[in-house]
């Protein structure tokens, strides 16, 4: 059968009215293929958030803190001397081959950004932070949270030092990192307002400066949480768990950016939720779900000013749900005790897939004028990036759709509502799982999208001037399209 082909387009990726983002691995799980992760929902996401740490003047570094200073006395998750995330293997004489730049390569082929959570010790040298602002420089439009939740008092950095010596060091951090990677965000992640009658922060006063430097301002609010994991059980009557009204933790949340803001001069920065979720031990997998989807509902009608809880504003950049997989109930799958390989999907799984869906969390894309073949593809992010569309037409729902490529190409596709990778040495990419759960009835055009983001998962400097913020990747035909409405043999 047929397919009538368009005119081809250069079609623009821009952000989304609030950007979505996914937690992979932490203390409390291990990371996912991102190939796994995007069949599961069907889309990337605007970036993956990684855990990190780096402790490297502590005994037992770089071995995680958990293996190499086992006790059978810890009641805590953090009670080792050091954070009991993955070690960070670069640095002065570390690596750039092992944790976690190999998942940072797989994440930006898959067209999504980087967030980087990293805690460090606070003690050391420049020399340090210069070789890592260094290694992270090649990884494009990357967001740094360094030493997150740091009006807390859980992490080492913050049992090693004062609130003020916490901050000066992000301002220290903050400042190298313009040195060596300008293109480079930084995000500060405190409590902010934790209490609906407070006017002001969590040490406020210490964490100013930091407030005032920072490219993205950020707060980690669980609607439910517990923190007691895995040294006990959440019950009713327990000291280890809590619940709060989700209507309480958006309000805190924007209370939060009203803050920052106020210290800022009054003016805006981002804000994003850089942990976001329920805690399925307090509230059930059903409930979970619920309450995640009464906050982002809550967001969406508040900035369309249908919400009374507060005037609409665009105030509110983006949110990472933490996590895919957990060990514990934190995660859209819970890993598997008997498997850790294997993920078992929970309720908020489906509800996750809904809402990533939507328009309101979806990239916006803007076509441009016809061009023609070849054409030079220019990748900047997931919310900057030049693709081209493919304009079809199909006769009806397809029984066969298939796209074959000639060239060894990186590519993002996007056809439906439904996104596939496509490796460099991939070349006949199955395109029916778009149209498994949105079938076509009838004739109908739609469009193919094609991102090219790098192949190595790093920039490159023979790109030009601009290669610490850009990929370029160019493309001289179009894939062969095999589409077919009927099978190729009917039943007897």
């Amino acid at each position: 059968m047929k397919i009538i082909m368009y005119k081809i387009h250069k079609i623009n990726m821009l952000p989304a009215k609030c950007a979505v983002d996914i937690g992979d691995g932490s203390e409390r799980g291990e990371y996912v293929s991102q190939g796994y992760i995007l069949n599961t929902l069907g889309r990337p996401h605007r970036a993956v958030n990684l855990m990190y740490c780096y402790y490297p003047l502590d005994d037992g570094w770089p071995g995680r803190a958990s293996v190499v200073h086992a006790r059978p006395d810890v009641k805590f998750a953090w009670d080792y001397p050091y954070d009991d995330y993955f070690p960070y293997t670069g640095g002065p004489g570390g690596n750039s081959n092992g944790e976690p730049f190999s998942f940072m390569r797989e994440i930006r082929k898959y067209g999504q950004d980087i967030i980087l959570t990293l805690t460090i010790d606070p003690g050391v040298s420049d020399e340090h932070l210069i070789k890592i602002a260094q290694e992270l420089s090649t990884f494009g439009r990357l967001m740094l949270r360094i030493n997150h939740e740091a009006t807390g008092n859980w992490f080492s950095f913050n049992k090693r030092c004062t609130y003020q010596e916490v901050a000066d060091f992000f301002v220290r951090f903050h400042k190298i990192i313009k040195q060596q990677a300008p293109h480079i965000q930084t995000i500060l992640c405190i409590g902010g307002i934790e209490d609906l009658n407070a006017v002001e922060m969590e040490k406020e006063a210490e964490f100013s400066e930091a407030v005032r430097v920072a490219d993205i301002w950020s707060v980690d609010k669980y609607m439910a949480l517990h923190w007691g994991w895995p040294y006990d059980v959440a019950e009713a009557g327990g000291n280890t768990h809590r619940r709060y009204k989700v209507s309480d933790i958006y309000n805190l949340t924007k209370r939060s950016f009203e803050r920052f803001r106020y210290i800022n001069g009054g003016v805006a920065k981002p804000m994003v939720m850089s942990e976001f979720n329920a805690d399925g031990d307090v509230t059930g997998a059903y409930e979970q779900a619920d309450m995640v989807r009464e906050f982002l509902e809550l967001l969406k009608r508040d900035n369309s000013g249908e919400a009374d809880i507060a005037a609409a504003s665009p105030w509110f950049s983006g949110f990472t749900f933490y996590q895919f997989r957990d060990r514990g109930r934190l995660g859209l799958e819970i890993e598997d005790p008997s498997d850790s390989n294997i993920g078992i999907a929970q309720p908020v799984m489906q509800t996750y897939r809904e809402i990533i869906h939507d328009e309101y969390f979806y990239p916006v894309f803007d076509e441009k004028g016809e061009i023609n073949l070849p054409v030079t593809l220019r990748w900047g992010g997931s919310e900057d990036a030049e693709g081209l569309s493919v304009q079809l037409t199909f006769e009806n729902d397809p029984v066969f759709c298939e796209v074959t490529f000639e060239e060894e190409l990186n590519l993002m596709l996007e056809i439906n509502g439904r996104w596939f990778y496509k490796a460099p040495k991939a070349m006949t990419i199955d395109l029916m799982p778009a149209f498994y759960n949105k079938r076509l009835s009838g004739r109908t055009e739609l469009t193919l999208k094609i991102f090219a983001p790098p192949a190595s998962g790093e920039n490159n400097p023979a790109d030009g001037a601009d290669w610490h913020i850009n990929s370029y990747t160019t493309i001289t035909k179009l894939p062969d399209i095999r589409i077919r409405y009927e099978p190729c043999e009917t039943a007897l």
